[in-house]
């Protein structure tokens, strides 16, 4: 079984919209976290689909899950004080979901919504090859590690060995709930994503390089990053992009 476990928890601070968090802004009529899940929605290989959400806009996004017809979500759950937390919720709902079939979690950011299919696909063949995916971005400019008490340089890391983690990042669902109850039970709430967790207990993580469009939208300049994206790909005119 595959499953995605989709994060809409956040409340878009930066996008600087004061009605509504950033997943439900709308992009062609159609909310941002609806234009990500309908690609999970879609793809042949995806079994069902867990939202985590903040637990005031649930029944908004129940009525959205409803208008277009987003039948692979079966359950919808409130995030947790932290994004570990609430990632914890989203798997522990799949776990519900999928019993004690062996399943293949794929985490994804509900304000990701230029995610493409072949990625879903790279994302649970790696897992079932390699025990995991984290899905990355070849860098394009030069990285700096600083040291932020002189504003000075450490060390320039090469392009060649640097990538930047985006999402999906997907794993066995035991594994990776079995490594959130170990860092749970050492008090640990705060990590900032899967992968690095999983990584600090004790996993090997496979990368799989992604498209470039696939970013997240936290910024008023993402929003028409985005939009500029789907109008390209309207007039078809994607220039080396995949569908």
């Amino acid at each position: 079984m595959n499953i995605a476990v989709i994060f809409a928890g956040g409340v878009g601070s930066r996008m600087h919209s004061k009605e509504r968090p950033k997943q439900f802004l709308e992009m062609y009529n159609k909310p941002i976290i609806i234009h990500t899940l309908e690609h999970f929605q879609d793809h042949s290989l995806i079994d069902a689909i867990v939202v985590v959400c903040i637990e005031s806009w649930i029944p908004y996004l129940n009525d959205l899950l409803y208008k277009f017809r987003i039948e692979k979500v079966k359950k919808v759950v409130s995030g947790g004080e932290t994004g570990q937390l609430s990632i914890y919720n989203g798997l522990i709902a799949a776990k519900e979901i999928a019993g004690h079939e062996k399943t293949v979690v794929l985490i994804h950011d509900g304000v990701r919504p230029l995610i493409t299919d072949k990625l879903i696909t790279d994302n649970i063949e790696s897992v079932l090859h390699y025990g995991s995916a984290i899905t990355t971005a070849k860098v394009k400019e030069t990285i700096l590690v600083v040291n932020e008490k002189d504003s000075s340089i450490d060390y320039v890391p090469s392009r060649n060995n640097s990538r930047v983690a985006k999402a999906p990042q997907s794993f066995w669902l035991d594994d990776i709930i079995s490594t959130h109850e170990k860092a749970l039970a050492k008090g640990e709430k705060n990590w900032i994503d899967s992968c690095t967790m999983m990584q600090e207990y004790g996993f090997k993580m496979h990368l799989i390089d992604g498209p470039s469009q696939n970013i997240k939208i936290t910024t008023p300049e993402d929003f028409y990053t985005m939009r500029a994206i789907l109008e390209a790909q309207e007039n078809e005119q994607i220039y080396g992009f995949e569908n």
